[in-house]
């Protein structure tokens, strides 16, 4: 079963460091976990490392004999089939059985460059036909805001891939449950987050049928556990880039208003004036219609947002910014229509696979030339 996850690294610094290559490899595939002895000289003493650098990448055309392999690794048969096993998920390597004794493993297409193109085939493929469950479950009517704020910090890509397989009849999964789990969205360790009901199932679940962005106030209120952990959630999400967190300028008018009468209250007219941004952002007129009815206490939200038409959104934020004020955040899938997160998700992992091929490149041509 093909089953791999890949993450955003960025390019080694150089091209002359065959184990920097080979560690950017690793990290990029998700390989190891970087704790303890296992990263003990920058990673260069795992067993992993060793694998690829001495054996696999170093002699392609060479099917390796796992005991053989045990025995200059220094490893239990048990410790080096959990690594090689981890490489054929990833389709990197391949085996045969052929003749008698312990399998032989060997880079699949005889290169490195050649792994990585049948290797990103795969992951293109398996990502474009999973993806549709997306379409099937999107229930999104109205996504565009009034004021469209992008995404300023959005997250490098961390993305599980793996085939499809049937849903076991006594399983507590559901086909979502068990299709986030294999994106990566309920996290490397999934527990109790990969039944049907799991609060991770019933937020994205709710992200694919709402309309507006949902902040973690109300997401904590739907589900019933703590925003730390709503948040965690969120940023798993994020990570897939099919979910992005924008700021609500639905609630922008909102935000001014407290803002607006909160530092009244504290400060006075002549700080909201020249302090406070009135003079910079409004006309005399919006300013002397908003500071005579915060002066009568009887300014109003629907009034802040009459009085806010026509003033361009950045203008908006940096007046609330000036008020000392903040506008939530709220989260919401990562494109207009199903097809748009589809294809958002599809171009970074097209991204991360042709940072793979350029590296593939580079440790091939550092190779040839220690030859």
């Amino acid at each position: 079963m093909f089953r791999v996850r890949v993450q955003e690294v960025a390019l080694p610094t150089s091209e002359r460091d065959r184990d920097s290559l080979v560690s950017w490899f690793i990290e990029s595939l998700c390989l190891i976990r970087k704790k303890g002895e296992d990263m003990a000289d920058g990673g260069k003493a795992n067993p992993v490392h060793r694998l690829l650098r001495d054996y696999l990448f170093a002699q392609p055309e060479i099917g390796w004999d796992a005991q053989m392999l045990a025995d200059e690794l220094a490893l239990t048969p048990a410790s080096l089939n959990h690594h090689l096993t981890r490489l054929v998920q990833a389709g990197i390597i391949g085996y045969t059985n052929e003749g008698k004794g312990w399998r032989r493993y060997y880079l699949r297409g005889g290169t490195i460059t050649n792994a990585i193109e049948l290797f990103s085939l795969q992951c293109k493929t398996i990502v474009a036909q999973r993806l549709n469950l997306i379409d099937k479950m999107w229930g999104r009517e109205n996504p565009r805001l009034i004021l469209e704020l992008p995404e300023n910090d959005s997250y490098p890509l961390s993305l599980g891939i793996a085939d499809h397989r049937p849903l076991m009849s006594d399983s507590d999964e559901s086909i979502l449950s068990q299709w986030m789990g294999d994106f990566g969205l309920l996290g490397e360790r999934p527990g109790k987050e990969i039944k049907a009901d799991s609060v991770s199932a019933q937020l994205f679940e709710l992200l694919l049928t709402r309309d507006a962005p949902l902040s973690l106030d109300e997401a904590a209120e739907h589900v019933g556990v703590q925003k730390a952990r709503i948040g965690r959630i969120m940023e798993r999400f994020r990570s897939s880039s099919m979910v992005e967190r924008i700021p609500r300028t639905d609630r922008l008018a909102i935000a001014l208003w407290t803002a607006m009468t909160t530092q009244y209250q504290r400060r006075g007219e002549d700080w909201m004036l020249k302090k406070g941004g009135f003079q910079r952002i409004l006309n005399s007129k919006r300013q002397s219609s908003i500071l005579m009815k915060l002066k009568k206490a009887k300014l109003t939200i629907e009034e802040v947002e009459s009085e806010m038409k026509g003033i361009e959104p950045k203008q908006q934020m940096l007046l609330l910014n000036l008020l000392g004020g903040r506008l939530p955040l709220g989260h919401r899938m990562s494109g207009e229509d199903a097809a748009q997160t589809m294809r958002r998700v599809q171009d970074q992992l097209d991204r991360v696979l042709r940072r793979m091929r350029r590296v593939a490149e580079m440790l091939e041509s550092n190779l040839s030339e220690s030859e």
